[in-house]
Order: C-alpha cells, then sequence, then structure tokens
C-alpha cells in the first residue's frame, strides 16, 4: 500500500473514532526512547497507563511504539478491554484485519456495553465493506446514558447508513448528530449535504454546504468538491469557478481535484 494511500486511510478510519486519551495528555513525553511509567504495583492502572500512551502513539502515528505500549497494558492485565479496542485500531491501520477483528471481539467480550469500544468496532465494520452491520454497534454506543459524544455515534451511523444506501436512517442519525453538537457537526452537515444533493434537493444541500464553509478554515476537499458539484447543478457557474479554482490551488493531489478533471462529477 502506498504511504499516500496509507495516509488517508488513518485520517479516515480516525475521523469516525473516540480513541481513548488521558487528560492533560499533551503533558506526557513521547519520545520513544523515554521510559514508559511502570511504577504503579496496580496490574489494571498499569494497563491503563499503557493503554492511553498507545491511543497517543496511535494518534501520532507511530504504530510500532503503539503496538509496544499495548502489549505491554495488556501483559499486564489480560482483561482490560479498552487496551484491545486500540490495538484493534491499530492493527486496523496496518491492515492486519484478522487480528483487528479479533481484538475488537476479545473487547466485546470483556466489556459489551462500552461505548466507546462499541463505537470504534461500528467504525472498522463501515470501513471494511460491512456498513449494515456497524449500524447496531453505532446503536449500542448510542443508549449508554454515560456516553459522553453519542453525536460522534449518531454521524458515524449516518454515514454508513448513507454507504449502505438507506437514506432515510442516514437522515435521520445525521440530524440527530446535529442536534446534539450543533456548530459543532461538520462531517455530520457534509453528509446530510450530500445526501440532499444525491436526492436532488439542491437548494437545502446549498444551504447546508455553505454552513460548513462558513465554519471551516480551510475548507476540506471534500467541502469544496461538494460545494462545486451542487453549484454546478444549479448553473451558478462563476461559484463553480471559484471552488475548482480553490481544489487545484490547496489540494492539486487529492482524489476530488483528479475527479474534477475527468469531469467525474457524479
Amino acid at each position: 500500500m502506498s504511504d499516500t494511500r496509507r495516509g488517508k486511510l488513518f485520517l479516515a478510519l480516525l475521523a469516525g473514532l473516540m480513541v481513548l486519551v488521558p487528560a492533560g495528555a499533551q503533558q506526557i513525553d513521547l519520545n520513544p526512547q523515554s521510559q514508559s511509567p511502570t511504577s504503579s504495583s496496580d496490574p489494571r492502572a498499569r494497563a491503563k497507563i499503557h493503554t492511553e500512551l498507545g491511543a497517543l502513539y496511535f494518534q501520532g502515528g507511530n504504530m510500532a511504539v503503539a503496538l509496544e505500549e499495548l502489549n505491554i497494558a495488556l501483559d499486564s492485565d489480560s482483561s482490560y478491554a479498552p487496551a484491545y479496542s486500540v490495538r484493534g485500531l491499530v492493527r486496523a491501520h496496518l491492515r492486519e484485519l484478522g487480528g483487528a477483528e479479533d481484538d475488537f471481539q476479545r473487547a466485546l467480550r470483556l466489556a459489551p456495553e462500552d461505548p466507546e469500544i462499541n463505537n470504534n468496532y461500528g467504525w472498522f465494520l463501515c470501513q471494511n465493506g460491512k456498513e449494515r452491520q456497524s449500524i447496531a454497534y453505532f446503536l449500542n454506543a448510542i443508549k449508554n446514558p454515560l456516553y459522553a459524544t453519542p453525536d460522534r455515534a449518531y454521524a458515524n451511523a449516518g454515514r454508513c447508513a448513507l454507504k449502505a444506501g438507506d437514506m432515510e436512517g442516514a437522515e435521520t442519525y445525521l440530524q440527530q448528530a446535529i442536534r446534539l453538537s450543533g456548530d459543532g457537526a461538520i462531517p455530520a452537515r457534509i453528509e446530510l449535504a450530500s445526501l440532499n444533493y444525491r436526492r436532488g434537493t439542491l437548494e437545502e444541500a446549498h444551504r447546508l454546504i455553505n454552513q460548513v464553509l462558513q465554519a471551516m478554515e480551510p475548507a476540506s476537499p471534500d467541502a469544496l468538491w461538494l460545494a462545486l458539484r451542487i453549484e454546478r447543478k444549479l448553473g451558478n457557474r462563476q461559484a463553480e469557478s471559484g471552488f475548482a479554482a480553490q481544489l487545484r490551488s490547496r489540494y492539486p493531489a487529492s482524489r476530488e481535484y483528479q475527479e474534477f478533471l475527468k469531469g467525474n462529477f457524479e
């Protein structure tokens, strides 16, 4: 797999995840040469610390050290479910899909109602061709009253329902994500704008994508590409040209700009 494709996969994976990161994580030394904290005599406490470090290395793109930390966590406490979940994310990024599946299944056996584990496994399924199966895990995360970010799981359910062709379900989930997170629901608004574009309700798609562009600086390539296609369908050639110029200047190597060059507007 090329570095570019691997990087895009990593960003796509992170977009839908709730990775375990401790409060004050910015103060933790992420130098791989540094000694990991091992002073605690409590196996569960050691597992938690090393899982949090593994999650931070994962977010930083250092997969080898992330795996080391997660293996230390599981050596400390083999029943600590979050360690399996985060290791599943790392293995998914490395395209070790069988190992990732095993880790997620182990995590769910240990903590079947954990909302973060359910959300992460749902996203793993959605990214690997099992969009319809993924929805149940997002809904399981949402129903936990202690889940701090149900809007994220709703947004994920909406994106995956849309991939599965369930527009009615996708709209319901995305609206819920927007209702819960308000102005912060940029990914959900992009997906809802895309849904309306596909339906042909262009004025609503136009309204939603404009909200995204006003809140996002700089605009992402997928938002610009969608805005360009909406303006094209509406016949607004000047606006279409403006978005094409932004794609060309900001993201000339992006998939979206390559589609533009090919004329693949649908």
